[in-house]
């Protein structure tokens, strides 16, 4: 064989391998990197050496401009390892990884490319970014996220829109096979894009999609379309080709003829240069926003828009939204709540959890975007890439895109709900207990649970025979007193008959700050009227009937019962020991019932129509003379007739009413009949 044939043949083969290089080259820098990936990979083991590590590097990035991140990741680790020497492979890697959720791998790879010579503010940014979304992965948001697997299919579907005004009918676009143009997008390996058209029925099930109509859908990429409230307007994405020319995507419009849509044009002031896409019209077609390259922006894509000039029925020039929305990264997609006060986005260059993530930005009182944007965080948001996100009026439900895991396809339709949450109270009202600890813990039947809330509801519920209530559905946001109201209808099993004394006691409960549902609990215990209810000491000088300063401390115990109990009427009642003659007794004990009395009404202002003054003498011993004669003692018989020496009070009435309150208080007692309550407490030895 000639010794020149081999050479000949390498000579060939390398010019080959060059020109394949070179083509893929070419489809690289037009963004068709389905097919530049193909030719890299055919041209790199004839590439040349110092070749390789260019051609991993630019394979990368075609993976990553077709979301294959795990290839990309693995062309970015052998670019590297093949010694590229641009610091923006190590930012490119960090990208991928943190589009798998791998954040820690990620901020090595940052802090690589920082120390490498890369530009610091991308990589704190970058770092930022991922010690953000760990937090919001690890604290998700209540959104109740599902596939809507009904109207998607293998391939990508995405950028769902209203088309009706009851929120029933959604077009999408879509790259599924039997689309208008029939052929294989150069950029994405799939076949081109059509706007389709679903329904859904009574029973919430989905309708097969369909192609809406062939003006719109066309030889193209068609896609990414919204619609007029009235339904009068459609306005989409066209990516519009030519031979020999490379031409960049377009916004078209058509208006509604009968049952179909008249022939689409671009609007003014799309130019076949510069990509103009993602039109999104306000709820009150006046404003049209939409992302572009166009020159004065922030960096890639930002966000812009126009507004409908009624005078010259034309679209004005566009308008950037400036600096708060738009980034030195890609902002695309927007979409609009319905009143315009708030405008939805995709970006990567805020910080977010992985590629395109889902941003809103409000406007303030002059209508500009000035305030910093938000993240809408996990589950909304995810490594992957989740961007055009549309609600249903108000509420807080409505789809968005996604390729996140778990989908149908490649880029699928997501439907996200807000569930409310849950709150409810309840508790349980049980007896605090007589004397000797009789009934305690029993369950108090009828105890009226008033629950005022913060938003002015005041709601009125009463115990069952278990002693319990129950509230559902608190508001969200709203704080909660509770408190009782007792009466002679309070009873339980010890105390069926003379009632319930109320008291002070309140909760307070509140769902503010609350992102969970919870259930609270708020018992209480309340008090039974016994015959006699053991006061505080009430001290007297021997055989006198003034108040000494400290026995007003002890009437206190019946100042806040009464306080409490607003309805209620009582006697307040004074005994004596059997020592000593029956009328010097009795005369004693009624200046010391009314000593008390007059303590009540003229320094703590409790009506006087709410106290009898009543002296009972000698004559009704607790212990009588012959059992106190059994004492061995002096000390344990003085102890004996100390018993005797008492004062108490007892309930006449549950139905006192104030004059001087508004005629429709009602007071807090709960019972209307009489008591036989007593309660009582040691007087000093006379």
């Amino acid at each position: 064989m000639n010794k020149f044939v081999p050479f000949l043949v390498l000579s060939v083969f390398l010019s080959f391998g060059q020109k394949i290089l070179k083509k893929a080259d070419i489809f690289f820098e037009t963004g068709q990197y389905y097919n530049a990936i193909n030719l890299y990979k055919q041209a790199y083991s004839s590439a040349p050496k110092d070749k390789k590590a260019s051609i991993l590097y630019k394979t990368g990035v075609a993976c990553q401009g077709i979301a294959d991140y795990k290839g990309a990741e693995t062309y970015y680790s052998k670019a590297i390892s093949s010694g590229y020497d641009d610091p923006i492979v190590y930012l490119k890697l960090a990208e991928v990884l943190k589009a798998q959720s791998k954040y820690a791998e990620a901020i090595t790879e940052y802090n690589n490319y920082k120390s490498k010579g890369g530009n610091a503010k991308k990589a704190d940014l970058g770092i930022k970014s991922c010690e953000l979304a760990q937090q919001w992965k690890d604290n998700p948001q209540r959104y109740k996220i599902e596939n809507m697997a009904l109207i998607n299919s293998k391939e990508h579907d995405y950028a769902p829109t209203f088309s009706d005004k009851k929120y029933q009918t959604i077009m999408f676009t879509s790259k599924r096979a039997g689309s208008t143009g029939g052929e294989i997008d150069a950029n994405t390996g799939v076949q081109k894009s059509d706007i389709y058209e679903t329904k859904v029925d009574k029973n919430g099930k989905w309708s097969t999609p369909t192609p809406i109509a062939p003006t719109i859908n066309s030889k193209f990429n068609d896609g990414v379309a919204c619609v007029s409230k009235k339904g009068d307007m459609i306005f989409f994405t066209r990516c519009p080709e030519a031979p020999n020319k490379q031409l960049k995507q377009q916004i078209y419009m058509a208006k509604k003829q009968g049952n179909t849509w008249g022939e689409p044009y671009p609007l003014p002031f799309c130019v076949d240069t510069v990509s103009f896409g993602h039109p999104y019209l306000s709820a009150d077609t006046k404003v049209l926003y939409f992302a572009s390259k166009m020159s004065g922006g922030y960096g890639g894509s930002d966000i812009w828009f126009s507004n409908f000039d009624a005078k010259t029925n034309t679209w004005t020039k566009p308008q950037n939204c400036g600096p708060a929305v738009n980034t030195e990264g890609d902002e695309m997609f927007p979409t609009l709540s319905d009143d315009g006060k708030k405008l939805y986005f995709a970006s990567d260059g805020h910080p977010g959890m992985g590629g395109l993530d889902i941003f809103v930005a409000e406007k303030d009182a002059n209508g500009k975007f000035t305030k910093p944007v938000e993240n809408l965080k996990y589950p909304i948001n995810s490594p992957a890439d989740d961007f055009w996100i549309i609600f249903e009026g108000k509420k807080q439900k409505g789809y968005f895109t996604s390729n996140r895991e778990g989908g149908k396809g490649g880029m699928d339709i997501w439907s996200f709900n807000l569930p409310p949450l849950n709150f409810n109270l309840k508790g349980v009202v049980l007896c605090e207990g007589g004397k000797g600890g009789k009934g305690k813990g029993e369950p108090v039947e009828n105890v009226k649970i008033k629950i005022i809330g913060s938003d002015g509801s005041i709601t009125e519920l009463v115990t069952d025979k278990e002693g319990k209530y129950e509230l559902k559905k608190l508001k969200e946001n709203t704080t909660y007193t509770i408190s009782t109201e007792t009466g002679k209808s309070s009873k339980s099993t010890s105390f069926p008959t003379d009632g319930f004394l109320a008291n002070k006691d309140v909760r307070v409960v509140t769902t503010a700050g609350s992102d969970k549902s919870k259930d609270f609990i708020a018992d209480f215990e309340v008090k039974p009227v016994e015959k006699e209810i053991r006061m505080p000491k009430i001290l007297y000088d021997l055989g006198k009937a003034t108040l000494r300063p400290e026995s007003k401390d002890s009437l206190n115990f019946l100042y806040n019962i009464m306080k409490d109990n607003p309805t209620i009427i009582v006697e307040l009642n004074s005994h004596t020991d059997s020592r000593g003659s029956p009328e010097k007794n009795m005369k004693l004990s009624q200046e010391r019932a009314q000593s008390c009395v007059d303590y009540l009404v003229k320094e703590k202002g409790i009506p006087a129509a709410r106290l009898v003054a009543k002296g009972y003498g000698k004559t009704q011993l607790l212990i009588s003379d012959a059992e106190i004669a059994k004492a061995k003692t002096k000390q344990e018989k003085e102890a004996l007739h100390e018993l005797n020496r008492r004062t108490s009070f007892r309930i006449l009435s549950w139905d006192y009413v104030d004059p001087n309150a508004p005629k429709t208080s009602t007071g807090s007692g709960s019972g209307n009949q009489p008591s036989k309550q007593k309660s009582e407490d040691d007087e000093e030895e006379e």
